[in-house]
């Protein structure tokens, strides 16, 4: 078994995502054919369920476009069912301390390394038992990658990079700035050195630093610093401000003032 995105941070080399909110196959497959090296799909912010991140999984699979998975919250039982359905590499938002580090871990590994639930019978992850010796190797293909977004995260961060089977460190800049009493600005100055510290602490570590950042000359910083997984932008937002931006070329008023968004 392979996991192509986990092999590219291991080689250490950067990839370029999209986050996915739209929550439908359709636009998924779309944008798997736009370049991206790996495409979000948010089961936190976005209103997906396990049988939604399926059909985006399947509408995803035959490009090169590598799928990530956002759970709603660190939860075993809400893990097993996404990797199930052949989620290979997760996204486990707001995670605070070393505990919840190994806490997700253990939900992706099967016995004795972890606690996932063994029914391949019925998982699409092993092909419904075609994949030979699954059960053995599914451990060695899990990705996890967790989010630190809080001052308490970022102060637990060298035990949370001490934690075995921890691939990489996910910095969320809009609960992270909003920790810090800076709420829709994570460009301010504290915020940018917390993020940057990190970014440089993560990589010292041997772990690989991920962000999601649409500012472009901050995306690029971020990657001079060393992140490997960096989402440059957001599909809603894409065609949101796409769609507005042509209804103003023909001089079409917007019914709703602007809102100030961090994506």
């Amino acid at each position: 078994m392979k996991n192509a995105f986990k092999d590219t941070l291991k080689a250490g080399r950067p990839q370029i995502g999209l986050w996915l909110g739209l929550a439908n196959s359709y636009s998924a497959e779309l944008l798997a054919g736009a370049g991206f090296d790996w495409l979000l799909i948010d089961g936190e912010h976005a209103p997906n369920n396990v049988q939604t991140v399926l059909t985006q999984l399947q509408a995803i699979a035959p490009y090169p476009s590598q799928p990530v998975v956002r759970p709603s919250w660190n939860d075993p039982v809400q893990i097993k069912q996404l990797l199930d359905v052949g989620a290979q590499t997760l996204l486990i938002p707001m995670v605070q301390n070393a505990d919840e580090a190994r806490n997700a871990v253990a939900a992706t590994r099967y016995p004795p390394a972890g606690i996932r639930g063994v029914g391949s019978a019925l998982a699409r992850a092993s092909r419904w038992n075609r994949i030979p010796d699954y059960l053995h190797q599914a451990n060695d293909a899990m990705c996890v990658l967790v989010q630190i977004e809080t001052r308490e995260a970022m102060s637990n961060l060298a035990s949370i990079l001490d934690v075995d089977g921890i691939d990489g460190v996910f910095i969320g800049p809009a609960d992270l700035s909003a920790d810090m009493g800076f709420a829709g600005n994570p460009q301010h100055p504290e915020v940018q050195a917390a993020i940057e510290n990190a970014i440089v602490q993560i990589r010292a570590a041997g772990k690989a630093p991920g962000i999601l950042m649409a500012n472009e000359a901050l995306a690029k910083r971020y990657l001079e610093l060393g992140a490997l997984f960096v989402a440059v932008g957001v599909d809603t937002t894409l065609l949101a401000r796409g769609a507005e931006a042509l209804a103003a070329r023909f001089g079409v008023e917007k019914n709703l003032s602007g809102a100030s968004g961090v994506y």
